[in-house]
């Protein structure tokens, strides 16, 4: 175990290293500039179109869910213990400076979630089940011409689900319900089990479902407990956000049981929690959102900036309630206890919602994650291994309940940047597909498109 941990401090030294961090917001960066700016230009017009729509009833293809089915399953996926533990780790790791870097990864992350979606849709097939099927492994291989490097993807992709999607958020599961009640780790493992099977062998229409009913809840319910722990101590938002901004430049120092951390601390844990939170560049969403009924990529699109948008909210009121707290400089609390203990100091019985909202985003990550992995593993493996893929993840997320936290994180970090470098390569390759993409959907957004062929736009002259 020792050889392992430090093999892969190695790994993930060098995958979330600067190089990565320039990789990631230069992508956005770049993706951004080609669209004209279109996503930020745009932003209430997004807006309007998703907040507007969100419950809008549509007549589904067979074979698809709806959107908001669509955007449901990648929130299921996305809003998970990264918001709640991921939050407070960058912060006990990297100073309140890393809030900052985590927002910064988000803004450059809308306009790369965008066009992962908006990739995903257009270069999407049919399986022979007749189910949509798109994702990366389609837009690299189909839009960009290499077949070796979305097999790179759909490999990492097949990994990193078992970590950041399955045993990490069982792990938080686990020890957020023992901290609470003296229940063994392995029967809520055995427990989570079940729950997860009966949901995972009903594919995508049973996730979109499910998804569909339970995250506007498990938002609604964590953002309100943490909107009004802000209100009562609204005093000191003030401070928090002069904390956030100066230590994002200077560093933090030593105070507490806290040991300091400098700007590229601050940098690096932001920018790493603010990917495992947000997923933008990861390449996992748009699996999700392959699979939803639209008339054009871009539309669906836009609901990958409301995704980004409405994880970053979540990802900040935990940020907040843990710097108002001042809890974030005390030594003997670790991860989850320390959310906990924040949303505690606020009123009593504040951490049942830390541990409710836990439970409920870490299992719809599973959920979403689990059919992440399953993508990867027809594309990868063919058809005929999804039913070993789905009884190998249900056994992890055993293993995971009854796992370490610090070797399962770490692990979890250095897949997520493995799976992320194949898809930001086929993103800059695509960039110019994707920002004609967008604007030729700009000349008349509200217009009902009837062609579901884009392949036009991924012909070699328009990869220019």
């Amino acid at each position: 175990m020792n050889t392992i941990i430090k093999i892969n401090d190695f790994l993930n030294g060098i995958i979330w290293g600067v190089p990565m961090q320039v990789l990631l917001l230069g992508t956005g960066l770049i993706l951004a500039i080609k669209s004209a700016l279109y996503v930020y230009r745009r932003f209430g017009y997004i807006l309007k179109q998703t907040y507007g729509k969100m419950f809008h009833k549509t007549e589904i293809e067979e074979g698809k869910i709806s959107p908001f089915q669509a955007v449901s399953t990648a929130l299921a996926a996305t809003i998970g213990t990264g918001n709640i533990v991921g939050v407070t780790l960058a912060i006990t790791s990297g100073g309140p400076g890393a809030v900052f870097w985590m927002w910064i990864a988000a803004l450059f992350g809308m306009t790369t979630k965008v066009a992962e979606v908006t990739l995903a849709v257009a270069t999407r097939r049919t399986n022979s089940k007749g189910e949509t099927v798109g994702g990366p492994m389609q837009y690299i291989e189909y839009g960009l011409g290499s077949k070796w490097l979305a097999k790179a993807f759909a490999f990492f992709g097949m990994l990193a689900c078992f970590g950041i999607g399955c045993m990490t958020q069982s792990n938080s599961i686990t020890e957020a319900i023992n901290s609470k009640i003296a229940i063994p780790k392995w029967t809520i493992g055995i427990l989570l089990m079940l729950l997860s099977a009966f949901v995972i062998v009903g594919g995508i229409k049973r996730i979109g479902t499910f998804a569909e009913k339970v995250v506007p809840f498990m938002a609604a319910f964590y953002i309100l407990g943490g909107l009004y722990i802000m209100f009562i101590n609204r005093s000191e938002i003030g401070n928090v956000l002069s904390m956030i901004f100066s230590n994002a430049f200077n560093g933090t120092a030593a105070t507490g049981g806290f040991l300091g951390a400098s700007v590229a601390s601050a940098m690096k844990f932001g920018i790493a929690r603010g990917v495992f939170s947000n997923e933008a560049g990861l390449g996992s969403a748009p699996i999700a959102h392959a699979t939803s009924h639209t008339d054009h990529p871009v539309r669906q699109g836009l609901w990958g900036a409301f995704e980004v948008f409405n994880t970053t909210i979540v990802c900040t009121i935990t940020a907040f309630v843990v710097l108002v707290s001042g809890l974030w400089t005390n030594s003997e609390l670790q991860g989850v206890a320390v959310t906990s203990a924040a949303f505690e100091t606020g009123f009593r019985g504040g951490s049942y919602i830390v541990t409710i909202g836990l439970v409920l985003f870490a299992f719809t990550t599973i959920i979403g994650w689990s059919y992440y992995g399953e993508k990867c593993v027809e594309y990868l493996l063919g058809e005929k291994k999804i039913m070993p893929y789905r009884i190998l993840f249900i056994i992890a997320i055993f293993v995971g309940s009854i796992g370490g936290l610090k070797i399962i994180w770490d692990l979890a970090d250095t897949l997520n940047g493995m799976m992320a470098i194949p898809n930001l390569i086929g993103l800059i390759g695509l960039s110019v597909p994707f920002s004609k993409l967008v604007k030729d959907f700009f000349k008349d957004p509200d217009h009902i498109y009837t062609n579901d062929n884009y392949d036009e736009y991924f012909e070699k002259d328009n990869l220019r």
